[in-house]
């Protein structure tokens, strides 16, 4: 397996292509942006940090039934994946009211939800990732009502297996943004990462936030919280 030429770079990640045409390399990057890039830095270790992580949890998540993208670790910062086409979709799950939603329904951060809130967010910079609905989703060619049902089943099936599993490492899962890619036989499949970076993870005991909105809010011990989280989950 040879790494070729760099296809894409994203905020936090760089896509690599291999000799092997079903499969691309991803190397994660320490940068770190806010509200659609508006806010920009780095989090020393924070790609070794998620590539280790996200190796663990899609492992674990392949164990469990879900498909995804990852297939193993090349080295402390890249990953062998299978090659994908990602849907133009961020897929958020919400348990408990954190961050935009708060501001755009007046809801109360920490307040508990009756039932977990799925949205879709149409992934492109240029308009803010704006929340779209199923509707706008299929009208705009981003994916078919049939790929729409897959994504949805598989994102509540993922959130009743993170929820556990990081509830029995002293974490609540308060919210989450996932993507899924198809490969070249039409398998729709999780891809993209699940780390501190696209998780709010709050401690069970002291509600201590040990993810990105310590970089967002400038709260300080960034480092520290991500370190932590891989901690856990290795242990």
């Amino acid at each position: 397996m040879e790494k070729l030429e760099q296809l894409y770079e994203g905020k936090a990640k760089k896509v690599f292509k291999t000799d092997n045409p079903d499969e691309f390399i991803i190397e994660y990057k320490d940068d770190a942006t806010a509200f659609n890039g508006e806010k920009k830095g780095s989090i020393g270790g924070k790609g070794i940090i998620n590539n280790k992580m996200t190796a663990v949890i899609f492992t674990m998540l392949e164990e469990q039934g879900i498909k995804t993208h990852f297939i193993k670790l090349l080295s402390d910062k890249e990953q062998l994946v299978k090659a994908v086409t990602i849907f133009p979709l961020e897929v958020i799950i919400r348990n408990t009211a954190a961050g935009s939603i708060c501001k755009r329904l007046g809801l109360t951060e920490g307040q508990k939800l009756e039932s977990p809130i799925f949205e879709f967010c149409y992934k492109n910079d240029d308009y803010g990732d704006p929340v779209i609905n199923d509707y706008h989703a299929i009208a705009m060619k981003l994916a078919t009502k049939e790929e729409i049902e897959v994504i949805r089943d598989t994102t509540f099936q993922i959130n009743d297996i993170l929820l556990k599993y990081f509830l029995e490492k002293g974490i609540n899962l308060i919210d989450f943004k996932i993507e899924f890619g198809k490969t070249s036989d039409g398998q729709i499949v999780l891809a993209d990462e699940i780390s501190p970076d696209t998780c709010r993870f709050w401690d069970v005991e002291t509600g201590e936030k040990l993810d990105k909105d310590r970089f967002r809010r400038d709260l300080g011990n960034i480092e520290e919280a991500y370190e932590e989280m891989l901690k856990r989950i290795e242990c």
